[in-house]
């Protein structure tokens, strides 16, 4: 019998950033994080209930009790794969911070790749975590956190050199959102510790979203940082939160 996990929620919608940006995904995001970034916009504390949306894109949810069991996800995925038959590309795990429940995942991971790929959202910081599970993930969208944006004091440069190993072998991405404040010695940082793993890792530059909507960085100082990357990695683009665009979750 597999532990049951708490989710915040689960819905299907559009990927709206990295490397699956524009592939519709079934979405599991997890309670609770270990960061505490300025900019994050999702609610991430363990609740006794779960928003479970009612149908796939629907936009209208459910509560159910938590925590829920794997039995649970599993149909539902099931159901929503059957009703939109080919529409989506794979299960996203986002957070808050999915390896928080790496124990938890262990037992869930296999069942739920056997619907469909994994693709794991996460903030690059738990590398421990990530072994006990990176064999049954398919992609990992990778964060590091520029002190710049991210209001993060504590220097995580070597978590997320650590992170980058281990993910090694999956088909990893490293997203950094970036603001007006970000410096050339943050992005240079970045590249070099993706050119000491794999220097055809992809990068991706997302703008911060502010409160209100608004992109907190100008096109010059965008265009700027996607230069510095580029000199040093041949894989380097700039995609916004294109689901904010859209008006989707």
């Amino acid at each position: 019998m597999s532990s049951p996990l708490y989710v915040s929620e689960m819905f299907s919608s559009i990927q709206g950033e990295g490397m699956l940006a524009g592939r519709r995904q079934i979405f599991i995001r997890l309670t609770e994080c270990n960061l505490d970034c300025s900019y994050c916009d999702t609610a991430f504390e363990r609740c006794d209930t779960c928003r479970m949306e009612t149908g796939p894109g629907f936009n209208a949810f459910d509560s159910i009790p938590q925590p829920l069991a794997l039995s649970a996800v599993l149909e539902k995925c099931a159901t929503w794969i059957e009703q939109l038959p080919n529409a989506h590309h794979s299960i996203s795990l986002t957070g808050g911070e999915p390896l928080l429940s790496s124990n938890m995942l262990k037992e869930w991971l296999p069942e739920l790749r056997h619907k469909l790929p994994i693709h794991l959202e996460t903030n690059g910081t738990m590398h421990l975590a990530l072994e006990t599970v990176v064999q049954h993930l398919d992609y990992i969208s990778m964060d590091m956190k520029l002190p710049s944006t991210s209001g993060c004091t504590d220097n995580l440069w070597g978590l997320h050199r650590l992170f980058l190993k281990t993910a090694q072998g999956t088909d990893v991405s490293v997203k950094l959102v970036v603001g007006n404040e970000s410096t050339r010695d943050e992005i240079l940082e970045a590249c070099d510790i993706i050119t000491s793993v794999d220097r055809n890792i992809p990068l991706f530059l997302q703008p911060v979203t502010l409160a209100g909507g608004t992109v907190g960085i100008t096109a010059v100082a965008l265009l700027r940082l996607q230069g510095i990357a580029s000199a040093r990695l041949p894989n380097v683009m700039v995609i916004p939160q294109m689901h904010k665009l859209l008006g989707v979750a």
